[in-house]
C-alpha cells in the first residue's frame, strides 16, 4: 500500500512538472525581484531561514539566520535588513543577536499596532549541541525561547531575555519559535492579544523522532498585555511543527503546521478562544507538500474581497515550485495559484507593502533552495486579477 502511495505522488508530481513547462513564464511589468542574501557572500558562510514584518511607520524588516556552520545549530547569529521605500532598496546588514559561537536562531517578530514596538521571539542552544542531542536529552543544554524588542523602527534592539520560565515545558527537548511572524488579534473579544507561533519535541513513547521516543508538537505564546508578561497554549498534537497563525474572519485563529503524518500536505488546527486552546489535527490536501515551512497571511481587503494568501514550495517530493495560493473563503479553498519559482525553493515569509503589494521572502537557488534569500515584489493588481504563472530567473 505504502508503494502505491508512493508511486503516486511521483505521478502527480511529475504532472505538475509537465505542467509547469507547459505554462509560460511571466516577468510582468512591475514585479521587483532583488536577492537580499546570498550564500558566500557577506559576513556569514551562509544565509538561512526568512522572517518578514512592516512596523507602524511602514519600514519593512526582514530578518534571517546568518550561519558560520552547517544545519540548525553551531555559531548562528540574527540579522536583519530595513527598507523604508516598500522593499525598493535596504539598508546594510544588522546584527541583532550574536552570542559567540552560540546558536540564536528563528525568527519570529510581531508588530503591536497600539505601542509600535516590534516584538522578535528567537530561539537559543548552545553552540556545541546538535538538534538531536537536544532531542534526546543528551545535549549541555536544553533548547530556550527569548525574546527582544526594538522602539526605534528596528534600528537597536533589547538584550534578549530568556522566557523559559512562562513559555516552555522542562519537559520538552527541542524548541522552536516560528520561523515566520506572529500576529495582533485584529477583533473580537480577544483584540489586541499578541500571538506567537512556536512548536517542541516532546516524550512519546510511540514516536521515532530522530530514532527516540519522541514527537514534535506546536503550541502558541500569548501575550494580553502588550509584551510585558507571555504565557503558553496547550500543545496541537502529534507530527507536526515549524507553525504558522492566521486570523479568520470570526475571530478563529487557524494554525497551519509542517506535518510528520504522512498525508504530503499541510496540518491545520483552529482555536476559537484567542490561542488558548486548540482542535485536533487535520490536513489541507490541497496545499501540498513534502516536509518543509510555508507562510500563511491575512492579506485584508482588496476591492472589497478578503484573503488570505499562502506559499510554500507546492511539491510532494522535493522542495521546488515555490507557489503562492489565494483563498476568498477563510482557507475554506485555494482557487488561484501563482507559481513563482520552478525551480529549487524552501522556506518564505509574506508580508503586505505599506502600498498594498505584496512582498514574498524566500530561499532559491539554481542547485540548491539555499543559495540565496530573495524578496520579490508582487503588485497586487497582478496578485488578484487572474490565475497566471510568475517565474523570474535569477
Amino acid at each position: 500500500m505504502m508503494e502505491l502511495k508512493t508511486k503516486l505522488f511521483r505521478t502527480c508530481f511529475l504532472l505538475l512538472v509537465v505542467f509547469c513547462s507547459l505554462s509560460p513564464a511571466i516577468t510582468a511589468k512591475g514585479i521587483r525581484d532583488q536577492i537580499l542574501w546570498r550564500t558566500g557572500e557577506g559576513a556569514y558562510k551562509g544565509y538561512r531561514i526568512p522572517a518578514v514584518v512592516v512596523s507602524t511607520k511602514g519600514t519593512v524588516l526582514a530578518f534571517a539566520e546568518g550561519r558560520n556552520d552547517r544545519g540548525d545549530s553551531g555559531d548562528i547569529d540574527i540579522v536583519l535588513r530595513r527598507s523604508e521605500d516598500n522593499g525598493k532598496s535596504w539598508e546594510p546588514e544588522i546584527i541583532v543577536w550574536n552570542e559567540g559561537l552560540n546558536t540564536c536562531g528563528n525568527p519570529c517578530p510581531v508588530v503591536d499596532e497600539k505601542t509600535g514596538r516590534i516584538w522578535l521571539w528567537m530561539s537559543w542552544n548552545s553552540g556545541k549541541d546538535d538538534e538531536k542531542e537536544i532531542i534526546h536529552k543528551e545535549s549541555e543544554r536544553p533548547r530556550l525561547p527569548y525574546v527582544s524588542y526594538s522602539d526605534d523602527d528596528g534600528r537597536t534592539w533589547s538584550r534578549p531575555s530568556d522566557m523559559s520560565e512562562t513559555c516552555r515545558d522542562q519537559s520538552w527537548g527541542w524548541y522552536a519559535t516560528g520561523p515566520g511572524f506572529g500576529v495582533q488579534i485584529k477583533a473580537g473579544d480577544y483584540k489586541g492579544r499578541l500571538v506567537i507561533p512556536a512548536n517542541h519535541s516532546y516524550d512519546d513513547p510511540n514516536g521515532n523522532v530522530r530514532k527516540g521516543p519522541y514527537g514534535y508538537g506546536c503550541h502558541v505564546l500569548i501575550s494580553d498585555d502588550h509584551g510585558e508578561s507571555w504565557r503558553m497554549s496547550t500543545p496541537i498534537r502529534p507530527g507536526c511543527n515549524e507553525s504558522q497563525v492566521t486570523e479568520l474572519s470570526d475571530g478563529t485563529l487557524l494554525m497551519n503546521m509542517r506535518s510528520y503524518n504522512d498525508k504530503f500536505s499541510r496540518a491545520v488546527s483552529i482555536s476559537t478562544d484567542g490561542g488558548e486552546s486548540w482542535s485536533e489535527i487535520d490536513h489541507d490536501n490541497q496545499l501540498v507538500e513534502s516536509r518543509c515551512q510555508a507562510s500563511i497571511l491575512n492579506y485584508g481587503r482588496y476591492r472589497g474581497k478578503s484573503y488570505h494568501l499562502f506559499s510554500n514550495p507546492a511539491a510532494p517530493i522535493g522542495r521546488t515550485h515555490m507557489t503562492l495560493r489565494l483563498s476568498e473563503n477563510d482557507c475554506q479553498s485555494w482557487a488561484t495559484s501563482h507559481l513563482i519559482d520552478e525551480g529549487p525553493s524552501a522556506y518564505s515569509c509574506m508580508v503586505r507593502l505599506p502600498n498594498n503589494d505584496l512582498g514574498l521572502f524566500f530561499e532559491a537557488g539554481k542547485k540548491s533552495p539555499y543559495e540565496t534569500l530573495r524578496f520579490v515584489i508582487l503588485p497586487s493588481k497582478m496578485i488578484f486579477k487572474s490565475n497566471r504563472i510568475i517565474c523570474k530567473d535569477q
